[in-house]
């Protein structure tokens, strides 16, 4: 490792970020963060690990180590959330999560003192909320996003509960889960170093799974049951939080309870209008005017500012912008009047049905679905099979909607299996 010099290292690690679809945009910014949270070695060495999950025999010959020397790097990445360390059947198995929802977040969801997270935390905000190319990448540069909206179950009608689907229920996930953790959230862990932090609660971030399981085991996060977890959901209604999870239907990773303050995605949607950082819920409220009483409650309970009073035919209303409403019914909890009711979307919401659908709709959308199935750029037959899909995927839209056929067909069927073993 000698011949390599920190600034190649953390050059290396940034490229090998940004082969996955949720990247991380090169800033001088995000290089102080990587040295804050990796060493040089560390950056050198993680920058070569494949995107897919690897075990401790594949990480020994791509780093020409000894199994146990690389068991030794590996665990130490895992127990600072660098890595995730997955068991399966065959035994434990590491995967680099994306730096969002992943190791930056993961970096402040508890309090630890062998960083200077006050400091992090800064340049988290530089990096996030006043640079803004990562939150621009991260939420708008596909079609296919990251996150989707949970409606607030309890505020649900009847007609509602016959629409609604399992998948679309926090409750749900929370009850199919095997391992769930609660950890501190980092939107609102961040705001409080900056002073900006809101008095929502603080430690109600879920995970779920076994990213749930290597955040406990490492001591990231706390483990508790279905009725605790659910106990929390209910406290997140209480103080209008906005339920934010991983966009697909099964095998839900993450549920944030987001503020209108703090959080990243409901920034973004209050920033940036009608662009959607995250899939809205298959609801749309709507108000009955006849018993409207325009005390702005609503108003001032929308966590992106999707509703105000204006103007119409010399009279002050109550109007939501549904191009911007992301479903979540905040408002309907806070009418006093039940003036505003659900109402099912007309346009059907799409979602993935699982973490390697999403990435690889997202790969395909962003021309990287060759970063996926060619992971391995040490075998030449690799690296010109890439630059092959490479240049398919630059091809005009008319052309590539025609390639696209053989490239589901082919090479996703190679993925998934890959993605299996």
């Amino acid at each position: 490792m000698s011949h390599i010099n920190a600034k190649e290292a953390y050059k290396s690690l940034e490229e090998r970020l940004n082969r996955f679809p949720q990247g991380a945009p090169p800033s001088k910014t995000l290089y102080k963060i990587l040295e804050m949270l990796f060493t040089e070695k560390e950056a050198a060495l993680v920058a070569q690990l494949p995107i897919k999950a690897f075990r401790v025999k594949t990480a020994a010959k791509i780093w020409s180590v000894s199994e146990s020397e690389a068991l030794k790097i590996l665990d130490t990445l895992a127990s600072r959330a660098i890595l995730l360390d997955i068991e399966d059947g065959k035994g434990k198995k590491y995967i680099l999560p994306p730096p969002m929802a992943g190791f930056i977040e993961f970096a402040l969801m508890r309090t630890r003192d062998d960083i200077d997270q006050k400091l992090l935390a800064e340049l988290y905000y530089q990096y996030l909320n006043v640079e803004e190319d990562f939150i621009k990448e991260l939420f708008y540069s596909s079609d296919t996003k990251l996150g989707r909206i949970y409606v607030q179950e309890e505020v649900l009608t009847n007609d509602n509960e016959v629409t609604i689907l399992d998948y679309e229920r926090a409750t749900h996930i929370i009850e199919e889960a095997s391992h769930i953790a609660v950890g501190m959230c980092y939107c609102r862990h961040k705001m409080h170093h900056m002073g900006k932090a809101c008095e929502a609660p603080m430690d109600i971030c879920m995970t779920f799974g076994n990213t749930a399981n290597s955040l406990i085991k490492n001591n990231y996060a706390r483990r508790v049951d279905a009725s605790e977890c659910k106990e929390l959901l209910h406290q997140a209604y209480e103080h209008n939080l906005v339920q934010c999870g991983e966009n697909v239907r099964k095998g839900v990773t993450f549920i944030c309870n987001c503020c209108g303050c703090c959080c990243e995605a409901m920034l973004a949607a209050r920033k940036f209008g009608n662009l959607h950082p995250v899939a809205t819920s298959s609801f749309i409220p709507k108000i009955n005017y006849d018993n409207c009483v325009n005390c702005g409650k609503c108003v001032k309970a929308c966590p992106i500012g999707a509703i105000d009073k204006i103007k119409e035919n010399d009279k002050t209303i109550v109007k939501i912008d549904e191009d911007r409403c992301l479903g979540c019914g905040v408002c309907v909890r806070n009418c006093y009047k039940k003036s505003i009711t659900l109402l099912k979307r007309k346009e059907k919401i799409i979602t993935p049905a699982n973490s390697v659908h999403r990435v690889v709709l997202m790969a395909i959308e962003k021309g990287q679905l060759q970063e996926l199935i060619f992971d391995n750029k040490a075998l030449s037959s690799h690296r010109a099979m890439a630059a092959i899909l490479s240049s398919i995927l630059k091809l005009p839209t008319a052309k590539r909607v025609l390639a696209n056929e053989q490239l589901k067909s082919v090479y996703l069927d190679k993925l998934l299996s890959m993605n299996q073993k």
